[in-house]
């Protein structure tokens, strides 16, 4: 079904097959080199085949599809489509999309939910070169008719593991049992479930399998270490630790009602800190991503909605507050720092009942965590309500983002023209 590729890590995206206006505006966003996930995957895109993309997490597996799916695009035509697990990664990958596109007049459309449906309907109704959804709202605008997967030529699975994890797979296939079936299907994963191998036997052509890290491989240039401590000790070592750590910082909680609880207490500890997870809006997820990137917040309590695919640069420590219920989402978690070959810290809280949960971790990263002696903590703070709208906890009300950002002239103007040939 598979075939694996051997790495070669020097090369340049000038030696992959890539139009010179696409190098021209990869030069112009500082990417020179490519990541080795981007070194496999563009060429044989380019080429048409089909690729089952296995790489952790911080790899560049964006710009390996984005790449080739544009150039195709404007060589053959027809419409892209990508599929997400969430709202986040969507409007993440459509931001990566525009940067490259934009001034060759890419459009794109961002279906997702909470988010005016009203509003999608129109975006899809303008024929957009690539479609950016996820499966539970794409399979709602096809039920409605508002959309037809007749013009797919492309489609894009990302993440696919966590959308297995989270329920869509039923969504993905008939997604893809709908699609056309002359069509080219790249999927990318962090990890290989039973599951995905499954979809890549059915609904794919004889697939590459280009394996830049063992599947569940955690990223190398993380420290990682844990705390055995009580769950009520939890918030003072935690205190701790934002105290003595300079830099940003990302903490996992299992649950919402748990990140409003730790926001809560680290607002109490001064810092700037924000929170996301399914019970805040898309407008109030976004706005606080937003601040943590430009360090209006220096803390971002989050649950595993945002253990995969955020972008975040330079985050210097993650903290698993708690360790997450599915133990393959450890190594999405502490991926978020430690990106672009930059090292980064992990530190989890451990409850003396979960030691045979790291034990479970270890087995998967094959590699021990070291136990760190538990400091003298600070003393618990009090913690007084936090109302609706506190500034500090980064949730804004407001109107939803736009989403969609359409370029102007260039090959992609019109109906799928192709690159202006010189």
């Amino acid at each position: 079904m598979t075939q694996k590729i051997q790495i070669d890590t020097h090369v340049h995206f000038s030696d992959l097959g890539i139009d010179r206006e696409l190098l021209a505006i990869l030069e112009q966003q500082k990417f020179s080199k490519p990541t080795p996930i981007q070194h496999q995957c563009i060429p044989a895109a380019l080429e048409g085949k089909d690729i089952v993309g296995i790489a952790q997490t911080g790899t560049g597996k964006t710009l390996a599809f984005a790449v080739p799916m544009i150039q195709r695009l404007a060589e053959h035509q027809g419409q892209g489509l990508i599929l997400l697990p969430t709202r986040e990664l969507a409007l993440q990958v459509n931001e990566v999309l525009q940067k490259i596109g934009r001034s060759i007049g890419l459009r794109t459309a961002v279906v997702i939910g909470g988010a005016s449906s009203h509003q999608q309907i129109q975006l899809l109704r303008q024929n957009p070169h690539i479609v950016v959804s996820t499966p539970g709202r794409l399979i709602d605008h096809l039920k409605q008719k508002n959309y037809s997967l007749n013009q797919v030529k492309i489609v894009v699975l990302d993440e696919a593991d966590r959308m297995l994890d989270i329920g869509f797979m039923p969504a993905i296939k008939q997604i893809l049992g709908a699609a056309p079936r002359e069509r080219q299907t790249l999927m990318f994963s962090a990890t290989m479930p039973d599951a995905i191998a499954e979809i890549a036997a059915r609904y794919m052509k004889i697939p590459l399998r280009i394996e830049v890290a063992p599947s569940g491989t955690a990223a190398k240039n993380v420290e990682q270490e844990l705390f055995i401590v009580s769950k009520e000790a939890k918030i003072q070592l935690l205190d701790k630790i934002l105290s003595d750590t300079p830099g940003t910082v990302l903490v996992f909680s299992r649950t919402k009602f748990g990140a409003k609880k730790i926001t809560a207490n680290v607002h109490a500890m001064g810092h700037a800190v924000a929170e996301i997870h399914s019970n805040k809006s898309l407008a109030q997820r976004k706005a606080a991503l937003e601040g943590f990137k430009t360090g209006k917040f220096r803390v971002l309590v989050a649950t595993d909605i945002a253990s995969r695919g955020i972008d975040v640069s330079d985050i210097a420590l993650v903290i698993n507050y708690d360790l997450p219920d599915n133990l393959d989402d450890y190594v999405h978690r502490i991926g978020r720092t430690g990106r672009a070959d930059k090292f980064g810290k992990a530190v989890s809280f451990v409850t003396p009942e979960e030691r045979g949960d790291v034990k479970q971790i270890e087995r998967l990263i094959k590699k021990t965590i070291p136990v760190l002696a538990l400091p003298v903590l600070p003393p618990r703070r009090v913690v007084g309500p936090i109302t609706r709208g506190v500034r500090a906890s980064g949730q804004y009300r407001g109107s939803r983002p736009a989403l969609m950002s359409q370029g102007r002239g260039g090959p992609f103007r019109g109906q799928n023209r192709n690159f202006r040939r010189r």
